[in-house]
């Protein structure tokens, strides 16, 4: 179990398994830069952390919803969190712990199981950085509420569309082992060395990391030659 100080942001589960050395980079060495994809995402959040609560029938629409887990040694907010009515028939545990499927919610009848809903820019696609980040929101909200939450949804601004997601054993497996690297380098205070891959192109910290240069042992020439032959192949 983690104290209170020792809480890192929910949202570097993604940054860690899309790539530990950006997590370091972004939650060790303090480093950030923006590009048209991260610009747009925040845009997105923006809209989504004014928090408040509204009702929409069998469910109950939260906003900007603070959690935290001690259990993994994270906190951040949710975008949103739907609660749905569920019946009273239901309410006989569904988690390794026993927790209730359905909670009692002030000033309403019946019980309520909580969805975490996270924002995204771009299409509707799988990305296993963003379901680890919304399996991340699932555990604060077991351990904060007391009751099961089994599946949430990822929601994908371009499209208006979800993609909705089991949080099963191997994700959360995956969850616990992502929270335990993250507090492992932010404790180290070391960064991993580069490895270029394909999705580095999408990541906006590519020009600080330069995983060309730092990783591969290669001269200046060639990396300027490659780069110049990639410039070549998009202008055509």
């Amino acid at each position: 179990m983690f104290g209170e100080e020792d809480l890192l942001p929910l949202s570097a589960l993604q940054h860690v398994v899309f790539c530990p050395r950006r997590a370091a980079l972004v939650h060790v060495e303090r480093i950030w830069e923006e590009n048209r994809f991260t610009a747009q995402g925040r845009i997105l959040h923006e809209r989504t952390h004014i928090p408040g609560t509204e009702s929409r029938g069998d469910v109950r629409v939260t906003r900007a919803l603070s959690v935290r887990s001690l259990q993994l040694g994270l906190s951040g907010k949710t975008d949103v969190v739907e609660f749905r009515r569920v019946s009273d028939s239901v309410n006989t545990g569904l988690t390794e712990d026993q927790l209730p499927a359905g909670m009692a919610l002030q000033g309403t009848e019946g019980l309520w199981q909580p969805v975490p809903i996270e924002y995204k820019s771009g299409k509707r696609r799988h990305e296993r950085s963003y379901e680890v980040q919304l399996c991340g929101q699932a555990f604060c909200l077991e351990e904060m509420l007391r009751v099961a939450v089994p599946a949430g949804a990822l929601y994908y601004g371009k499209t208006g569309r979800r993609l909705e997601l089991a949080f099963d054993e191997p994700l959360r497996k995956e969850t616990r082992e992502a929270a335990s690297l993250l507090h492992r380098i932010v404790r180290s205070g070391l960064t991993p060395k580069a490895h270029y891959e394909k999705k580095c192109k999408k990541c906006s910290l590519l020009s600080i990391c330069m995983p060309r240069v730092i990783g591969r042992k290669r001269n200046v020439r060639s990396y300027v030659e490659a780069l110049v032959g990639d410039i070549g192949k998009e202008m055509r």
